[in-house]
C-alpha cells in the first residue's frame, strides 16, 4: 500500500516538472526586460515649458497612446505569441540538442586526442629548448647595463 502511494507521488512529481504553475502577476521574475521595453507616454512625448497644447489634447493623446499600446501588444501577442513560442521552443531545443550531442562530445574528443600531442610537444620543448635557453641565460647573466646622463 505504501509502495503504491509513493509510486503515485513520484508520478505526480514527474508530471509537475512540465506542468508547473506560472505566475500570472509577475511575468518577468528574472527581470529580463527591465530596461528594454519599459516605455511610457512621458518617455516618448514631452512638451517643454512654454510650448503646451490644449489640456484636452494632452489628456486624449495620453489615453490614446496608452490604450493603443496596450491593445496592439495584446493583439500581436494573441496572434503571434503561440507560433513564436513554438519557434523559440524549437530553436532552443535545437541548440540544446547540438550542444549535448555534438559540441561537448567534439570538445571532449579533441581534448583526449590533443593530450597525446601535448605530451610529445612538451617532451620536445624540455629536451631541446630548455638547455638552449639555460645556456643563453648563463651567457647573459654577466651583462651589466649602466646609464649615465651626459651634459
Amino acid at each position: 500500500m505504501a509502495e503504491e502511494r509513493s509510486e503515485l507521488e513520484e508520478r505526480i512529481i514527474i508530471k509537475d516538472q512540465h506542468t508547473k504553475e506560472i505566475d500570472l502577476v509577475n511575468r518577468d521574475p528574472k527581470h529580463i526586460n527591465e530596461d528594454v521595453v519599459k516605455v511610457d507616454f512621458e518617455d516618448v512625448i514631452a512638451e517643454p515649458v512654454g510650448t503646451y497644447s490644449f489640456d484636452g489634447v494632452w489628456k486624449t493623446s495620453y489615453t490614446t497612446f496608452t490604450v493603443s499600446k496596450y491593445w496592439c501588444y495584446r493583439l500581436l501577442s494573441a496572434v503571434l505569441g503561440i507560433p513564436l513560442a513554438v519557434v523559440w521552443g524549437f530553436l532552443f531545443a535545437l541548440i540544446s540538442f547540438c550542444h549535448i550531442w555534438a559540441v561537448v562530445p567534439c570538445i571532449k574528443s579533441y581534448l583526449i586526442e590533443i593530450q597525446c600531442v601535448s605530451r610529445i610537444y612538451s617532451l620536445c620543448i624540455h629536451t631541446f629548448c630548455d638547455p638552449l635557453f639555460e645556456a643563453l641565460s648563463k651567457i647573459c647573466s654577466n651583462v651589466r647595463v649602466a646609464l649615465r646622463k651626459e651634459i
